[in-house]
């Protein structure tokens, strides 16, 4: 039987444009979109407020120990339609997308409790179908048997320039070589964390998007779900 709604796992490096192919998927399909990322960020804000985790390391116990009295959720903002990120009942969408959290979430993220609490979350939001999420660990832990898996990837000088333009707009005080700096860190904690690292499983698609439009990159991808569909 012909399934009407499949699950779409994207997996990919920071930067590397996955979240915005997720959410152009999601609308142009009627899907429901899931930024797992904003989830870790999320932890990591809470934590960071809290104390727990710095540049200089992380009071595991402590973050641990308080797994409980984080709450996540998504809402859509009535003026442009899009999903944001809930922590505790308070928005912080825009303060999880700082250079500062950047620097934080690849440390919150290696924690094993940590991931069991948000990918059980994340397949409660995904067990019907019908749904797009990126992340790193997606195709390989959240969702193995999804119906599609596209593996995002670009160069590292295009990565970079677009994390540039994109922070510009909030700190026109950040540089290109702090953002290289942690767009490195972040790849080799990502790729060589034990927990979920970050990896192109055998059955995922590859999607180079370094010489692509947004508008190419989801013309592309919708060719493959149509294929799947």
């Amino acid at each position: 039987m012909k399934k009407d709604k499949i699950t779409i796992a994207i997996d990919g490096f920071s930067s590397c444009g996955k979240s915005t192919l997720a959410k152009a998927l999601a609308s142009e399909l009627g899907y429901i979109f899931i930024d797992t990322g904003a989830m870790y960020r999320a932890v990591a804000l809470y934590c960071f407020k809290q104390g727990w985790i710095t540049k200089e390391g992380i009071d595991e116990s402590s973050v641990v120990n308080n797994l409980d009295k984080i709450t996540l959720h998504f809402e859509r903002n009535l003026e442009n339609s899009k999903l944001e990120i809930f922590l505790n009942n308070i928005n912080v969408e825009k303060e999880i997308r700082t250079l500062e959290v950047s620097q934080l979430v690849s440390k919150i993220a290696s924690i094993k409790l940590v991931r069991s609490k948000l990918v059980f979350e994340q397949q409660k939001m995904g067990k019907n179908g019908g749904v797009v999420m990126d992340g790193r660990d997606i195709g390989s832990v959240v969702f193995p048997n999804a119906e599609l898996k596209l593996f995002v990837t670009a160069s590292p000088e295009i990565r970079v320039e677009r994390r540039y333009k994109e922070l510009l707009l909030t700190d026109p005080t950040i540089s290109k070589e702090s953002i290289k700096a942690n767009l490195e860190e972040r790849d080799y904690l990502d790729t060589t964390r034990s927990e979920s690292p970050l990896i192109q499983t055998q059955d995922a698609i590859i999607l180079d998007n370094s010489n692509l439009t947004p508008d190419e990159q989801l013309y592309l991808a919708l060719e493959i779900v149509n294929e799947r569909l």
